[in-house]
């Protein structure tokens, strides 16, 4: 068995659609992970956020696009409108779902993972119907049954070993059929509730797929050739990287690197599972291989993550001794979701580099009611360098934008205002 990982913007239009169909024609004992088409979750985002400005108007404006987005992909593929009921019910169920919802604040992260979770059942729907008219026999498989998380909601991590008799039993029921189609990025909560992985998790669902099947390979197909040592969008002289470890790609994640998802190595690494990330448009070519013996990168890597917030908290009474109330700030940090990903303190000042959420506001008064004064700063970037030399360093850890900077003899962290 293999596992293959699609992601939005392989399947953003038909001709994406195609494209993998032409990749897998050939393929048998395949599991195939599927992520939203295109830009959809960004707009099933705004859905969300018309439900929680009590505007259903225009949560129902973005449904229209949605439907329209996905009528001209299938009409495409079919080559003529044509009406694939699983789909239209799916959208009903959206509908429905906005019209109902008898939205509260504090269930937030509930209503977000119900509706966005769309995104994927609707690709995958489609994508399966195409390849069994294309002549491909698949079967879909609800990731909802299937993968078991904890009960948290928006950044749910999957128990493995309570997924691995739910997968298998969905896959031994088959009937013959050995190419299966299953949803990234969503799971379900003990409750029966509807869970999702974190924005880029649909790679850690092809790595638990990939672990509870004892896969021979994990590919992941991107729009690029490889893995590059920096956004090439950003950094326009930036190279590809032919082999990476584990250990490297797990601490390039946990910097923010957008090339696989933080959680995704270890069910790999637990069974020595290689990942391929290869390039969509061309499968002929090798790309970059993930695996344990791979020898230690040599190139400078430069991962730029967006959309920070910097919070400057000072105990009130000028404490020397902020690190025994460490932990009262990290679990008030941890009940409303905040994520840290850069902490620098001194005797009375703990700098905290922070994902944006809408909670910061909720925190902020949290914590002045624990005795704390909170500056927070909007619009910051963290960007991370591994193996720097003089000349990076100057080039972007220099300068008044740079707010905080932490560096050790292999990489430099810098917090600053947005570029």
């Amino acid at each position: 068995m293999k596992v293959y990982k699609f992601g939005g913007a392989s399947v953003r239009n038909a001709d994406g659609v195609r494209n993998l169909h032409k990749i897998i024609a050939d393929e048998r004992n395949l599991f195939i992970i599927v992520s939203a088409m295109g830009k959809t979750t960004n707009a099933l985002e705004r859905v969300f956020a018309g439900l929680q400005r009590d505007d259903r108007a225009a949560a129902h404006a973005e449904i229209v696009e949605l439907r329209a987005y996905h009528a001209g992909i299938v009409d495409d593929l079919w080559h003529g409108p044509t009406r694939i009921e699983s789909v239209e019910e799916l959208f009903a169920d959206l509908e429905q779902t906005v019209d109902l919802t008898v939205y509260r604040p504090e269930d937030a992260e509930l209503w977000y993972d119900r509706i966005v979770a769309y995104g994927e059942l609707l690709s995958t729907t489609i994508i399966s119907e195409y390849l069994n008219f294309a002549g491909v026999p698949n079967r879909w498989i609800d990731m909802r049954r299937a993968f078991r998380t904890e009960q948290r909601h928006k950044d749910a991590g999957i128990d493995i070993d309570a997924s691995a008799p739910l997968l298998k039993a969905a896959v031994s029921e088959a009937g013959g059929v050995d190419v299966f189609i299953g949803q990234g990025f969503i799971g379900g909560a003990p409750d029966g509730t509807t869970t999702t992985l974190g924005r880029e998790g649909s790679d850690y669902s092809a790595a638990v797929a990939a672990n509870i099947l004892s896969a021979e390979s994990m590919s992941v197909w991107k729009d690029v050739d490889g893995i590059l040592n920096a956004d090439p969008k950003i950094f326009p002289d930036a190279r590809q990287i032919k082999e990476l470890n584990y250990l490297d790609t797990i601490e390039l994640a946990y910097s923010g690197a957008q090339i696989i998802h933080p959680k995704t190595i270890k069910p790999l690494q637990n069974k020595n599972i290689p990942l391929y990330v290869r390039p969509f448009g061309d499968k002929r070519k090798p790309g970059t291989v993930i695996r344990g013996t791979s020898a230690p990168v040599n190139v400078p890597i430069l991962i730029l993550k967006k959309n920070q917030v910097l919070l400057n908290v000072r105990s009130r009474d000028f404490s020397f001794v902020l690190e025994e109330r460490f932990a009262s700030i990290f679990s008030l940090l941890e009940r409303y979701r905040l994520k840290t990903n850069l902490m620098n303190n001194s005797a009375v000042n703990l700098s905290l580099c922070i994902d944006d959420s809408w909670h910061i506001d909720e925190a902020i008064r949290a914590l002045h009611d624990e005795g704390f004064d909170v500056m927070r700063i909007n619009d910051m970037e963290l960007l991370t360098i591994r193996g720097y030399d003089d000349d990076l360093f100057r080039r972007y850890a220099t300068g008044r934008s740079v707010f905080v900077r932490q560096s050790t003899q292999a990489t430099v962290r810098i917090v600053r205002k947005k570029q």
